[in-house]
């Protein structure tokens, strides 16, 4: 008795190191970055939206992601609990309303093609290695305050809050992209996105370029945007094993 054929489903394998020609490509590329960036700043108060659209530009002429594929990953599970927004987050929504919306007609997980990965491999990397980085109480005389990061400057929410901006533009929907609170290796809070697809969760950090499953982060996961309000939920019990190697 015959049987239909079973369709190939694309899955993620280990990252795959750059070759020489990518390397000389990255560095040729952020010699852009930097003439791309020095011109932005010139822009003034359009600074923010030209800084998105030379990026996604880039996007479009990116030829290859320097990962061709993704990790294997697996679902950051998140309890019943509903947890408290964190206060800078929501002064960021008085500004920002429709930052902070979730739209229920949008898939709350991504289908993780090839195409997809490479767009978050290159997103990740492309604001980590334009945007520097600046202190919340340097930057903006405050301890905590979310914003994008219009003067090229920002802490580690403002990368990803740029991240989530232009992946949307790009067509990935807001909610699947989650705004997370996690705990570091130095036990200091910090923000990463996660980005919720059907093979596991992945995180865009601003600390690394590798786009990686969240448990092979060392962090220490507290709770991350909802998919169903402005409420959070909370994700205390899931800690990274690497996370908890690096307290030991």
């Amino acid at each position: 008795m015959s049987t239909a054929a079973k369709p190939k489903i694309w899955r993620p394998h280990r990252q795959q190191s750059q070759s020489p020609s990518k390397r000389a490509f990255w560095f040729q590329t952020s010699l852009r970055i930097r003439h791309a960036y020095r011109s932005l700043r010139a822009a003034g108060p359009a600074f923010c939206l030209l800084l998105a659209i030379a990026l996604l530009g880039m996007l479009v002429e990116f030829p290859y992601s320097a990962t061709r594929s993704a990790p294997a990953a697996a679902r950051l599970v998140n309890s019943m609990n509903m947890a408290d927004p964190i206060p800078a987050w929501s002064r960021m929504c008085t500004r920002y309303p429709g930052e902070c919306s979730v739209d229920l007609s949008e898939p709350a997980i991504v289908p993780l093609t090839p195409a997809i990965w490479k767009l978050l491999v290159s997103v990740n990397r492309r604001v980590n290695h334009t945007i520097r980085p600046r202190a919340d109480r340097e930057h903006w005389g405050v301890e905590d305050h979310w914003d994008f990061p219009y003067d090229g400057f920002g802490d580690c929410e403002d990368y990803q809050l740029l991240k989530r901006r232009l992946l949307v533009r790009a067509g990935l929907p807001a909610r699947a992209l989650r705004m997370t609170v996690v705990i570091d290796e130095h036990a200091s809070g910090h923000a990463v996105m996660l980005v919720r697809t059907d093979q596991g969760d992945y995180v865009l950090d601003n600390r690394r370029s590798e786009v990686l499953p969240w448990y092979k982060t060392t962090y220490i996961y507290v709770k991350r945007e909802g998919d169903y309000g402005a409420g959070w939920v909370s994700t205390r019990e899931m800690v990274s094993p690497i996370g908890v190697a690096s307290h030991l």
